[in-house]
């Protein structure tokens, strides 16, 4: 089973990555952040709390993000694999989801890390709020945002690294530069650990 981490700063590309991902190698993409919105769009009781946060660049709280992934991922552990594209932002996240894995003894394979820098970023994320209108996407939320991800997230670099399992690519590159990169480290892991994949 190979079950990867796309982790990356707001506007990294890591949505566009992880969905070119799914494609080449037949894995559930769980995203946190379409999870949640699809809560918002339904107004379900968990949406209307998730929104509170995310209207304001917060995080939403591991009480509410934790049960939803895990009861959704549960539905799945027969497949290939997952991409899990904005998840973990914590580490409380990330003890959360080794635990999961770990006891049906499928651990995490790799974990990669789009590397952007922050001016990009930020352009990135306001030529998205033009396109699609999204309400996290406004200066001020944006910027909030981005410090958010360096004082909560960036520390499971640290955390990933300590387990060998985090590759860094340059998410600067064209879109299909990028997942030749990330295609090669994953295709190396597979050949090096002797995992097949399902890729078409």
């Amino acid at each position: 089973m190979l079950n990867l981490i796309i982790f990356g700063p707001p506007g990294s590309g890591k949505g566009t990555q992880s969905s070119n991902l799914v494609k080449r190698y037949k894995l559930v993409h769980f995203s946190t952040g379409e999870l949640l919105r699809e809560e918002i769009a339904k107004d379900t009781p968990v949406g209307k709390e998730a929104k509170k946060y995310i209207d304001k660049g917060l995080l939403v709280p591991d009480d509410i993000v934790i049960p939803k992934l895990y009861r959704r991922a549960s539905k799945y552990m027969d497949s290939p694999g997952f991409v899990f594209d904005g998840f973990p932002r914590t580490i409380v996240q990330a003890e959360a989801l080794d635990q999961m894995f770990n006891k049906r003894k499928i651990p995490i394979s790799l974990v990669v890390s789009v590397v952007v820098e922050e001016e990009e970023l930020y352009r990135r994320i306001m030529g998205r709020s033009e396109d699609s209108g999204r309400s996290d996407d406004s200066d001020l939320v944006a910027r909030r945002r981005l410090e958010i991800y360096k004082e909560e997230t960036m520390p499971l670099i640290s955390y990933y690294k300590a387990q060998g399992k985090i590759v860094a690519i340059n998410g600067m590159a064209p879109v299909d530069e990028v997942f030749g990169k990330i295609s090669h480290a994953i295709d190396t892991y597979l050949e090096t650990n002797k995992i097949l994949a399902v890729i078409h």
